[in-house]
């Protein structure tokens, strides 16, 4: 069965607004916790990484009202799988997040609790003062589910040790895709008897990697009225040759890409430099040898030839979860509460101080570049006003991301093949997206 195929089915199965209503009941709030407060809100979340940053962040809203706020961590597919649980009856988590691939699906299913009113009455809430792209991602004809929680850039982490050892010059800002392409193929040759590779690039790194060159390079992943895939768009098709030719060549090979998540190989020390977003910063540092990391803004792709950074040729994807609320918690007020709180200016700067993550309110990121002491976190910042951010590219199901990826995997494989797999990749998101929207 297709992944969510319950909600291409929400009348069958009862998504209607008389079924929602019958679901009352099911959120965890307003029972007795039997500790310090009085009652507990659930909290659901996939990243184990934020929980003691946010977790001192509610703390404060629970003491000075009353509640025990409790987070439910699971990992990415748990999570989904939780949630499509919970809106067919099961246990839902009174306030948790929303992301991007399945806001829509869950604001259609009267799963997200309408906060129009409620932001309405809230002095301190602006909508106006987050960023506005991550905003839309949580409104639905008008309407608000979700309020912005952070917001995410991607930057190279790269091994000081390994760029010393085999005598190559730390990345500098002012670098080129092609840059990138060459130095990680100078650490993979002068590192094959060790074992070293210059980078990693897993056909699903979207995010954090290669979508990031599609759109340097001009080209897109999905046509803007989100009906067509962008594949067959010649700028893409350069950007996928260019990673092809020329930055798998300094990758591992596809199978040990397969096995070994990149993140787990440069921290064993095995790769010179790694594509991250700033979600995944604090996994690095806490490692014993912290010391020899570094960050570097993304390249920009020199498409113009001119060897000067325009703007739009140096691309970070971005994202930004939502806090959202069960439409049917037994406190709403309370779960709208918290998520007031969490996104409040000062909860918002606290949340980057603590290093948890970039704020969702526009102007309260700084502080996450002192948040790490040991290392320079100013490229996550620098690109916004170096480079472009685009909006990592979604639509109503977005089952296609991980059905081109599988697809993809061919061509890791065989970077040879790229060009013919990719009429395969636009044949297969055309027939997901045409599904999607029927």
């Amino acid at each position: 069965m297709r992944k969510n195929s319950w909600l291409k089915k929400g009348l069958a199965i009862g998504l209607s607004t008389a079924f929602v209503l019958s679901l009352a009941g099911c959120g965890g709030s307003g029972e007795n916790s039997g500790s310090s407060g009085d009652k507990t809100i659930r909290v659901g979340i996939w990243d184990n990484n934020q929980l003691a940053g946010l977790q001192q962040i509610a703390d404060e809203w629970g003491e000075e009202n009353g509640y025990d706020v409790e987070f439910q961590v699971t990992d990415w597919d748990s999570y989904w799988t939780m949630l499509e649980a919970g809106v067919q009856g099961g246990e839902m988590p009174d306030v948790f997040w929303m992301h991007s691939n399945n806001a829509l699906k869950y604001m259609q299913a009267g799963a997200m609790l309408n906060l129009d009113d409620y932001i309405e009455n809230d002095d301190t809430m602006n909508i106006d003062d987050f960023y506005p792209d991550i905003t839309n991602l949580y409104t639905l004809d008008g309407s608000h589910y979700a309020i912005p929680k952070d917001h995410d850039t991607i930057a190279v982490i790269y091994n000081k040790a390994i760029f010393d050892k085999y005598g190559i010059e730390y990345p500098t800002s002012d670098w080129t895709w092609q840059d990138f392409a060459d130095i990680a193929q100078e650490i993979s040759e002068k590192g094959a008897a060790d074992g070293v590779y210059g980078t990693y690039c897993n056909s699903g790194d979207v995010q954090n990697f290669w979508y990031n060159v599609i759109y340097a390079f001009g080209g897109k992943v999905i046509s803007d009225d989100k009906t067509e895939s962008g594949f067959d768009d010649p700028a893409t098709v350069e950007a996928m040759d260019f990673i092809a030719n020329e930055i798998l060549p300094g990758c591992p090979p596809a199978d040990a890409m397969a096995n070994t998540g990149g993140d787990t190989m440069f921290q064993s020390g095995l790769l010179g430099m790694l594509p991250q977003g700033s979600y995944d910063v604090i996994k690095y540092y806490d490692a014993d040898n912290v010391d020899d990391y570094g960050w570097v803004m993304l390249p920009y792709a020199d498409v113009n030839g001119d060897g000067q950074c325009q703007k739009e040729e140096r691309v970070s994807i971005y994202n930004g979860l939502g806090w959202a609320a069960y439409a049917n918690t037994d406190d709403p007020d309370a779960a709208y509460s918290l998520i007031s709180h969490f996104c409040s200016e000062e909860s918002q700067k606290k949340q980057a101080e603590l290093g948890v993550t970039l704020a969702g309110r526009m102007g309260c990121s700084d502080p996450f570049q002192e948040a790490y002491s040991n290392m320079d976190m100013t490229p996550f910042i620098d690109i916004e006003d170096a480079g472009t951010l685009v909006m990592r590219p979604y639509s109503k199901e977005s089952n296609w991301e991980s059905d081109i990826c599988d697809v993809l995997v061919s061509a890791w494989s065989d970077p040879s093949t790229m060009d013919e797999v990719l009429t395969e990749v636009v044949d297969t998101m055309n027939a997901d997206l045409a599904e999607e929207n029927e």
